[in-house]
């Protein structure tokens, strides 16, 4: 049996993990002293509560080597296979803990890969391997088609405030002051496994238009799913679906939740889309 492992900044619910037979990883994210395992002990909707609340944003800590030691082995010693999707190896050291892993179990039988994304682009990479397992490849196959699809997948959003890019430095007081007064909407992407902004609008629907823009030069390929994702703003998901589900004719999609890792970043109000470029 293929075993398809993957970290909570995927943002795929332990329940639906459970669900599809995806092993979701929990991060640890610290507010201050406080400690919590990601989608375990903090639920997305406590996590914005005390993001809204904090004074800091906060931090998290990579997933440690012996952990995915101790997952590798057992499952191996099972007689499964193991194909691990994880966060860009830009934004946290887990892939590297789960290449150490790899290295001490010392098996053909497990391919870790770095995802060079995160949240509901992760989650496409993953949703993709599990499809592929489900049409009987093996392990060494689905990581060769997920990294295959790594270089095509893409990733955009409307940002709401400018608060929390200012908390994390991505931004000046100065400009975020500015913006905020402007009603200045950026927009982001994942590019080279970073967080980057592509543009800014003067309010979400300029913003949409934007992403439409992007989208258009680099359009979905319906053969595979798209992922509709925010961070705590149904609304504004709901919006962004309606604007693009028929003008790309989407028919195959699914909804994400947006949390720690980008989330931190961007705040509550976010929402966006990931697709599979065409070739």
């Amino acid at each position: 049996m293929v075993r398809i492992i993957t970290d909570s900044t995927s943002d795929i619910p332990q329940t639906d993990g459970e669900a599809l037979g995806i092993t979701v990883v929990p991060l640890t994210v610290h507010f201050g002293s406080a400690s919590f395992r990601d989608g375990i002990e903090m639920s997305k909707k406590e996590f914005y509560e005390r993001l809204a609340a904090a004074e800091t944003l906060p931090t998290t800590s990579q997933i440690p080597p012996g952990e995915f030691t101790a997952l590798f082995q057992s499952l191996i010693d099972k007689g499964d296979e193991i194909v691990g999707i994880f966060i860009s190896s830009e934004m946290s050291g887990t892939y590297q803990s789960a290449v150490v892993a790899w290295e001490q179990v010392n098996t053909e039988k497990i391919h870790v890969i770095d995802s060079r994304s995160a949240t509901f682009e992760l989650a496409l990479l993953v949703h993709e391997a599990v499809r592929c397992s489900d049409k009987g490849m093996n392990s060494k196959e689905i990581a060769e088609r997920i990294q295959s699809l790594i270089k095509r997948i893409r990733l955009f959003a409307v940002i709401d405030t400018l608060k929390y890019l200012k908390m994390s430095g991505r931004i000046s007081t100065a400009t975020a002051f500015v913006g905020g007064v402007l009603g200045i909407n950026p927009i982001i992407a994942i590019i080279n496994g970073k967080v980057e902004s592509v543009g800014k609008s003067r309010g979400r629907k300029a913003g949409l238009k934007i992403m439409d823009d992007l989208i258009a030069a680099d359009p979905p390929d319906t053969d595979y799913s798209t992922v509709f994702g925010h961070s705590n703003a149904p609304e504004a998901l709901k919006t962004t679906e309606e604007y693009f589900v028929k003008s790309y004719n989407i028919s195959d999609y699914f909804e994400i939740e947006m949390g720690i890792t980008v989330g931190t970043h961007v705040g509550p109000g976010a929402a966006g889309i990931a697709y599979i470029a065409k070739e």
